[in-house]
C-alpha cells in the first residue's frame, strides 16, 4: 500500500492544482467543446447489490495498479456483473499526474470511464514514466485517443480548472471523512480494508453476501 499522512496528501493535491496551467497550457478551445464530466463518483453493478465495495485509488500509484491487474478483473467476473457487488472507484491525487489522469478518465463521461481507468492502471508504466509533465500530457492524450476522445475535448478537459478544484476539494471531503491513509484502501459494507489479493477479498465477500 502506498502511505502518505493525511496533511501531506492534501498538500500534494492542493499543489497538482496550482500546477496545471504551466504544463497544460494549448491553444484554446471553442465554445462548442464538451465540456470535463463534474465532480462525483462512477460506479459498477447493480445500486441493489448487496454488497457494497468503495476503493480509494490513485492511478498513478504502483499498488494500485497491481490490485487492477490481479484483483479487479475477478471480482467484476465473479461480483460485479453478477450483480452481487456494487463497487465505486474514488479517486486519490498524489501528484499533479494523477489529477490530469483523472480528468482524462472522466472526459468521456460515465460510458468511457471504467474503460480508460483500465488503460491508466495497465499502462501506468507507460504513460506516467516522463519527468516532463509535458510528455505525461501527451502521453495522456495518446491514450484518450485510444478510447475515442477527440483532441479538442481533452484540451478543455486538461484546462477545466474550476472542475479539477471541485475534484481536490471532493476528495479531501471523502478522504478526512473515511480515515484514508494510502492507496489502495478498501470499503466493504462499511469496514476499511488495506489493500489484498482476490484469495484474501473473496471470503470476506462471500461472508457479507450469507449476512
Amino acid at each position: 500500500m502506498l502511505k502518505l499522512n493525511r496533511r501531506a496528501m492534501i498538500a500534494l493535491a492542493a499543489a497538482a492544482t496550482a500546477a496545471m496551467t504551466p504544463a497544460l497550457a494549448q491553444e484554446t478551445t471553442t465554445a462548442e467543446t464538451p465540456a470535463a464530466a463534474g465532480p462525483g463518483d462512477f460506479s459498477l453493478g447493480s445500486p441493489d447489490a448487496k454488497v457494497k465495495m468503495v476503493e480509494y485509488a490513485s492511478f498513478t500509484c504502483p499498488h494500485c495498479a497491481h490490485f487492477h491487474e490481479t484483483v479487479f478483473g475477478q471480482l467484476k467476473k465473479d461480483y460485479i456483473d453478477t450483480g452481487k457487488v456494487h463497487f465505486t472507484l474514488r479517486e486519490v491525487y498524489f501528484d499533479r499526474y494523477g489529477l490530469w489522469a483523472a480528468l482524462i478518465a472522466r472526459c468521456g463521461g460515465e460510458m468511457k470511464y471504467f474503460g480508460i481507468q483500465d488503460m491508466l492502471f495497465s499502462k501506468q508504466t507507460e504513460w506516467a514514466a516522463s519527468d516532463d509533465p509535458a510528455k505525461v500530457v501527451e502521453n495522456l492524450k495518446t491514450l484518450g485517443r485510444s478510447a475515442g476522445l477527440e483532441d479538442a475535448a481533452m484540451e478543455a478537459c486538461l484546462n477545466d480548472t474550476a472542475n479539477a478544484e471541485a475534484l481536490i476539494k471532493q476528495f479531501q471531503t471523502n478522504f478526512e471523512a473515511d480515515g484514508v491513509e494510502g492507496t489502495p484502501t478498501l470499503f466493504i459494507n462499511g469496514t476499511k480494508y488495506s489493500n489484498m489479493a482476490y484469495e484474501d477479498l473473496k471470503p470476506i465477500l462471500d461472508a457479507e453476501l450469507a449476512k
